[in-house]
C-alpha cells in the first residue's frame, strides 16, 4: 500500500531555519498536516482512512488507519508526537499525525534531503542579544527524485524569488551530497576533540561549512577521529 503514496511536490514542502550564526543558516525541509490529509484523500479517498489519538504514559499518540479492500479490514500505523512550544496539545497532535503519516510513507523522501546551507551573503542576519536571527523566508522552488524515491535535485529561493541554494543530480543515480546527519556527526567530533570548525575549514581552504564536499568531509572526519579527546 505504501508504494501507492506519491512523492511530495515542491509547493507542499516547507523550509525552516534549523541553525543560524554570523556565517549563515542551515535549513530543514518539512511537510505540514494539510499535505498529509491531501495525499491520504487522493490515495485512499476521504472515507478510506481515519485518525485517532490516545495518551500513553503521558505522551500523545496518533494512529492512522487505512481501509484494505483486499483484506477487508483497517490497517493501522502509529507514532508519538513531540511537545510544541506554542499550543502544546494542538502542536503535539499535529506532530503525532505527521509522524504517523511518515510511517505510511508520506514525506519519507525528505529524510534524503541534502544539508542545506544559506551563506550570510544570501540572506539578512541580525544579532539580538546573544542570538542571531533572520526574518527571511525561503521556499522550495523545484525538487527532483530518483527511482528509489531519493532527492537528487533541489532548488530553494527566497521571498524575492532569488535562488539561494541549488543541488543538481541525475534522476537515475544515487545522491552524492552530505545530509544533516553527517553534520551532526561532525559536530560531535568537534565537541569531543575541542577542535574549532574554523580550523577545519581553514585546513581545506573553505570559507563556510556549505562548501564541504563528501570527499573533504571524509578526510576531515578521519583526521578528527585520530585526534585525542579534549581534557575534561
Amino acid at each position: 500500500m505504501e508504494s501507492m503514496i506519491r512523492l511530495l511536490r515542491a509547493d507542499e514542502i516547507e523550509c525552516r531555519v534549523a541553525m543560524i550564526n554570523e556565517r549563515g543558516a542551515s535549513l530543514l525541509l518539512y511537510k505540514d498536516a494539510r499535505a498529509d490529509q491531501k495525499i491520504l484523500d487522493e490515495t485512499f479517498t476521504p472515507f478510506g482512512w481515519k485518525r485517532t489519538h490516545q495518551i500513553i504514559d503521558g505522551n500523545l499518540y496518533c494512529t492512522v488507519e487505512v481501509w484494505d479492500v483486499q483484506k477487508n479490514q483497517w490497517i493501522a500505523k502509529q507514532d508519538v508526537g513531540t511537545v510544541s512550544f506554542t499550543e502544546k496539545e494542538k502542536g503535539q497532535a499535529s506532530d503525532s499525525f505527521k509522524r504517523a503519516c511518515v510511517n505510511w510513507g508520506i514525506g519519507r523522501e525528505l529524510y534524503t534531503a541534502p544539508f542545506i546551507w544559506i551563506p550570510a551573503g544570501s540572506m539578512k542576519i541580525q544579532k539580538k542579544g546573544e542570538k542571531y536571527v533572520t526574518t527571511d523566508r525561503f521556499e522550495v522552488n523545484s525538487i527532483g527524485y530518483n527511482a528509489n524515491r531519493e532527492i537528487v535535485s533541489l532548488e530553494i529561493v527566497n521571498a524575492s524569488g532569488e535562488v539561494v541554494f541549488r543541488k543538481n543530480g541525475a534522476a537515475g543515480k544515487k545522491p552524492t551530497y552530505l545530509v544533516p546527519e553527517d553534520f551532526d556527526r561532525l559536530e560531535k567530533e568537534l565537541n569531543r576533540t575541542g577542535v574549532e570548525l574554523d580550523t577545519v575549514l581553514e585546513r581545506y581552504g573553505l570559507s563556510d561549512i556549505g562548501q564541504l564536499t563528501p570527499e573533504i568531509y571524509e578526510k576531515a572526519m578521519k583526521s578528527l577521529k585520530r585526534s585525542r579527546s579534549k581534557a575534561a
